[in-house]
């Protein structure tokens, strides 16, 4: 049977599990100081300049997928991870809350499966990585078939600075024999599954038997009302949309734009490298990015806007850097207000009141991208709080690039991660940015209190009846 693994696989997935419980046995013991500095050094490995700009040409050149420049940024989310996880304690108490006389001691979850994505196969191994032997797990990653040999080159290098440590080099591991079945007997072997990647290997990683943080589908989308400065408004667009040829789900993919300002937007987003597609060529990009049955077409995901031009069977300028195209209408009739996952940007105009701008913000989100992600351009705080209460996502960006932004950045308080969790809206437990807490298992201790019991007039209020209770 297809979903069958053969003897060599099942071989290989044995082997990998009983070396990862005796590494497992070894990091439990590891205090503090000890994690810490295994964590600098894995991440070192991986993120210098020149170890990863190497990965990023090596993942690039395997997949097909992404853009070399932006990508190197990346590496920068590494040393995020690694600021968060030094900055946390993670063995021993690492809280206590005196009142409520609770000590909380952290404990390893165990063997972690981590489905890599075809999109960060370096990333992705890096920040799980460190984030798991700060928490003394072990790890074994499941890389996406068309960009494996970088995910394997990426551990690889992190099990040599582990044995550099004195380390075992098994803390971290990486299959080999990879496709879905290996992928799935993994995951119901593991204490753990972190699953970035697509809906479907989500859906297998909650059907596996095993706890796991998956992530949803993104849709992400500014609002844009007329108090925002038009400048950073565009110029942040063309960062998020173009990250990594927009291979991110959550790469700008819709604007809801006032009308006051819409077409000063729209000539700004052109001076910051947008081509403004016309009606006909709008028709032709529709008909390659979707099939008629309305599915995403992988040969259009993570390009250039040249290269999904010359598919389309037309040609833009080399120096344009995306394409904008005008919102057709907003519904699963209308793909274009769907997720793009490429350099494609679609706007949108709204009229009169920003209640306006919040139905369209709705509409688009039942199309795709519940629990991800949402932003505003605004500096009226009446504006962003309606949003807040209104969207139905779990981040909410206020005058920043989203893809560069929402899974944290140096000058924002979100956790850094490559991990978004986007609650039950997306299908996920979570709805934050998986980060180093989601790794640990948390003991509480608790030691007696003063009582702390109201009366029953306190707590039933104008219910209350004496009568009752006699």
């Amino acid at each position: 049977m297809a979903n069958e693994l053969t003897k060599e696989q099942q071989e290989e997935l044995d082997l990998v599990l009983e070396k990862a419980r005796k590494a497992l046995a070894i990091i439990e013991t590891y205090d503090q100081a000890r994690v810490d500095r295994l964590c600098q050094a894995v991440a070192w490995a991986v993120a210098n300049k020149k170890t990863f700009e190497r990965l990023v040409d090596m993942g690039i050149e395997e997949s097909r997928l992404g853009d070399p420049v932006s990508r190197m940024n990346k590496r920068f989310k590494i040393r995020g991870v690694l600021r968060d996880a030094l900055r946390q304690k993670s063995v021993g108490i690492i809280e206590e809350v005196p009142e409520k006389g609770i000590v909380k001691y952290a404990k390893p979850i165990g063997v972690i499966a981590s489905i890599v994505p075809t999109t960060n196969p370096d990333l992705t191994p890096a920040g799980t990585a460190i984030y798991a032997i700060k928490a003394r797990d072990v790890v074994v990653f499941s890389p996406h078939p068309r960009s494996k040999k970088t995910s394997f080159e990426t551990v690889r290098l992190m099990r040599e600075a582990l044995e550099r440590e004195g380390a075992p080099a098994d803390i971290l591991q990486c299959l080999t024999q990879v496709n879905i079945p290996m992928s799935k007997a993994l995951m119901a072997s593991a204490d753990l599954v972190l699953a970035t990647g697509g809906k479907d290997m989500v859906k297998a990683a909650y059907s596996s038997g095993t706890p796991a943080y998956g992530v949803g589908a993104g849709n992400a989308t500014m609002i844009i009302d007329e108090t925002a400065n038009i400048e950073e408004a565009a110029r942040n667009t063309m960062l998020s949309k173009t990250s990594d040829f927009g291979s991110g789900c959550s790469a700008d993919g819709n604007l809801i734009i006032n009308e006051s300002i819409f077409d000063k937007l729209l000539e700004q987003l052109q001076k910051e490298g947008g081509y403004l597609a016309n009606e006909e060529e709008k028709a032709k990009l529709r008909a390659v990015m979707w099939d008629e049955e309305g599915h995403r077409s992988p040969k259009t995901v993570a390009i250039a806007p040249q290269q999904m031009a010359e598919i389309a069977g037309f040609s833009i300028p080399a120096d344009r850097k995306f394409i904008i195209v005008y919102g057709d209408g907003i519904g699963k009739e209308h793909p274009f207000s769907g997720e793009k996952l490429t350099t494609l940007l679609a706007v949108y105009k709204y009229q009169g009141e920003f209640e306006n701008a919040l139905d369209m913000m709705r509409a688009i989100y039942e199309v795709g991208g519940k629990g991800h992600s949402v932003g505003i351009y605004s500096f009226n705080d009446e504006h962003i709080h309606r949003l807040s209460l209104a969207a139905p996502v779990s981040r909410i960006m206020v005058r920043q690039p989203q893809s560069k932004a929402n899974a944290g950045a140096f000058n924002n308080g979100m956790p850094m991660t490559s991990s978004l969790g986007c609650g039950s809206w997306g299908g996920n437990i979570v709805s934050e940015n998986v980060n180093l807490k989601h790794y640990m298992n948390t003991t509480w201790v608790s030691r007696p209190i003063p009582e702390d019991k109201p009366s029953d007039q306190e707590l039933f209020g104008d219910f209350y009846n004496a009568e009752l209770e006699k």
